[in-house]
């Protein structure tokens, strides 16, 4: 690539021609800021349900500078994703920032689905904690450099893995 458009990038990556343009300004940010939304108040409920499973019924409002026990660590997951989901709704879009806040959710759940893995479950939890560790993967590379949350296509993976998440934390019992 030799010259650049406004809204591309030189140089970018694999499924870069389904970077989001914008042609239409705010009406594309806001669109991208919908996806990641979805997708990080979808993790935040399977993080307070995988909390919720696990027997803590965490409060957001507890924050423990160095969890240790089940308990801080499922209230610190609960907390980071309710922050997640709050930042979302507290800003102008900006599909990089909402991406990485998406991003954050899942990895909140995935200490979530951790904490419930740890409590049985057998098989359908150990699948459902694979989930979440591939949503929060997916989510981190859809908000990474190469995709700056406007990345089409890597969008559409964050989203396949949160549903394959949610519904194997469904399978688990958890939700």
């Amino acid at each position: 690539m030799s010259e650049t458009h406004e809204g591309e990038r030189q140089g970018a990556s694999p499924g870069a021609d389904t970077v989001v343009r914008e042609t239409s300004g705010a009406s594309t940010e806001e669109a991208l800021r919908r996806v990641h939304a979805a997708r990080a108040r979808s993790a935040a409920g399977r993080t307070t349900a995988a909390c919720r499973y696990a027997g803590f019924a965490a409060d957001p409002a507890v924050v423990v500078a160095v969890p240790r026990e089940a308990a801080a660590k499922a209230a610190n997951a609960v907390r980071l994703s309710s922050d997640a989901v709050a930042a979302l709704a507290g800003s102008a879009p900006d599909p990089a920032a909402d991406g990485r806040q998406a991003r954050n959710a899942a990895a909140a759940a995935v200490l979530a689905a951790q904490i419930a893995q740890s409590h049985g479950g057998g098989e359908p939890s150990d699948a459902a904690y694979r989930a979440a560790l591939t949503a929060s993967q997916a989510a981190g590379k859809a908000a990474g450099r190469d995709g700056l949350g406007r990345n089409a296509t890597l969008n559409a993976e964050a989203d396949a893995a949160e549903a394959a998440a949610v519904v194997a934390a469904e399978a688990a019992g958890w939700m």
